[in-house]
């Protein structure tokens, strides 16, 4: 979805021909799954981080076009709406230390952004979504001036036909109806990029699956949008709404939405999700390549399958499968369900975790899932982003053979070992490990995440003034905060 585009409509036989190119696609990747060796290599970490530009008034400051050509830096890269930016970090490869590393790399660009942004009187922020958006810094507007993004949101408001509808219910109740799919830019993310081999892809996918829905409850940072308390990580509701284009009484009501967080479980491997995403969902970006991926595959290149690439950006599940052409081709699983912040000490040991788990629950992985029909996962996926490290969710007692509802915070607890494992597995140094694991079991001790240190703060400050000065206050801090680095449990709630 990266790519830039400069055609702007598209005929039947265009969608047609896509369609084509998509199933010669398929068959050219399933061919490549059989070749001996594919997708064999190094370990690998990679991350991007999306980011909220800021004025010296805690506001939304629409200047992602001014900051991107005054920085020069090719991994920066523009977002959907004209108050955000992404970051794109070079992979870690066989790396010893490679969260600390991270962390070091988010360090560095942060502290690069800080400089080009205080040139423009604006300020760079990792938060899932800002408290201070309001209404009027959204809307068509608002949208980024290249043709990719006004492509797609003409192509979603279209196959709706009507405008979008937004309920969500937390503390405070939020319905709207919005004409553009901006409010999907509300949201960013923390983006990790999970290198796996084949023959590990299925076991390692449904690991993520998993255990997704308590690493969101642990890292949830997105509890206000519009001023309403809504849920811990209302990214994650916002997101599927903001861009759902199904209505009542249509087949594609029956069909996912295009933001989803999986059908079932993984049987075999990555090419039954990609399969899927073809069978499921109607090319919204019709454009192909000149590439030709069965004669590439048969001079033993690592086919392009642009088009099938291209196809899965358009669809948002929350954790990715992803084909790579380079390095000779391979396997990566993005997880995308992590909101931005609140430090990059915080998200290095959120990837950290989830890579454990990946690695180090494949053992038991199977045993595992049996116990869980995958309903109950996706449950607990939006349990946890509804109530964050309050949330009890589903886990199978394999001891008993029961299935049980149990605290979040129990159950991070329980699995650390496991991720412990799982990143010794990995060549993890031990005091990397040491240094990543005790940064979660501090927080988990504390009970804190960004969404309930913004919660209790708000609620300090709301004593003092009126609700918008509170937002703005409560921005104020969170930046003085996370300019320390210190993790989340650390930061202070005084006044």
């Amino acid at each position: 979805m990266g790519q830039n585009i400069d055609k702007t409509q598209f005929s039947d036989q265009d969608y047609a021909d896509f369609r084509d190119a998509l199933n010669d696609n398929l068959r050219t990747f399933r061919a490549l799954l059989a070749e001996p060796g594919f997708g064999e290599g190094p370990q690998s970490y990679g991350s991007e981080l999306e980011l909220y530009l800021v004025d010296k008034n805690a506001h939304p400051k629409p200047i992602n076009e001014i900051i991107l050509n005054d920085a020069k830096d090719t991994q920066l890269t523009l977002e959907l709406n004209q108050f955000n930016l992404e970051y794109n970090f070079l992979p870690l490869v066989n790396e010893a230390a490679p969260f600390s590393k991270m962390e070091q790399q988010m360090r560095s660009a942060l502290g690069f952004l800080d400089e080009v942004t205080a040139r423009h009187d604006s300020r760079i922020l990792p938060i899932g979504i800002l408290p201070t958006l309001r209404a009027q810094d959204m809307g068509r507007d608002a949208i980024t001036d290249l043709t990719r993004y006004h492509v797609l949101a003409d192509a979603l408001r279209a196959k709706r036909g009507e405008d979008f509808q937004i309920h969500i219910e937390g503390q405070d109740q939020l319905e709207m109806s919005w004409s553009d799919v901006s409010p999907e830019g509300a949201n960013t993310s923390f983006q990790f990029h999970y290198r796996v081999s084949p023959s590990e892809f299925a076991g390692s996918y449904n690991a993520a699956q998993l255990t997704t829905p308590l690493m969101l409850a642990l890292a949830a940072n997105s509890p206000f949008f519009l001023g309403q308390r809504l849920w811990q990580e209302t990214r994650i509701a916002l997101f599927k709404q903001s861009i759902d284009y199904r209505l009542e009484d249509t087949l594609e009501k029956h069909l996912p939405a295009r933001v989803l967080y999986g059908l079932g479980w993984v049987r075999k491997s990555i090419y039954e999700l990609l399969a899927e995403s073809v069978y499921l969902f109607e090319p919204i970006l019709p454009i192909l390549s000149d590439r030709d991926s069965q004669a590439e595959l048969k001079a033993g290149m690592a086919p392009s399958l642009n088009e099938l690439r291209l196809h899965q950006g358009s669809v948002w599940s929350w954790n990715r499968p992803i084909y790579d052409p380079n390095d000779g081709g391979h396997l990566r699983i993005e997880t995308r369900a992590f909101p931005a912040g609140p430090t990059p000490a915080n998200m290095a040991a959120t990837a950290a975790l989830i890579s454990g788990f990946m690695k180090g629950l494949l053992p038991i992985i199977d045993e595992l899932i049996s116990g869980l029909p995958f309903r109950y996962t996706e449950q607990n996926f939006y349990r946890a982003a509804k109530y964050g490290l309050n949330a009890k969710l589903f886990w199978p007692n394999l001891k008993s053979g029961i299935l049980e509802e149990r605290p979040v915070i129990d159950l991070l607890r329980q699995l650390l070992p496991t991720a412990k494992r799982g990143l010794e597995e990995l060549g993890v140094d031990a005091s990397e490990i040491h240094k990543q694991l005790s940064l979660i079991n501090d927080s988990l001790n504390a009970e804190m995440n960004g969404a309930r240190w913004q919660r209790m703060m708000f609620a300090l400050l709301i004593n003092q003034t009126d609700e918008s000065s509170a937002l703005n206050e409560l921005v104020e801090r969170y930046y003085q905060q996370y300019q320390s680095n210190k993790p989340i449990h650390e930061w202070s709630l005084k006044l």
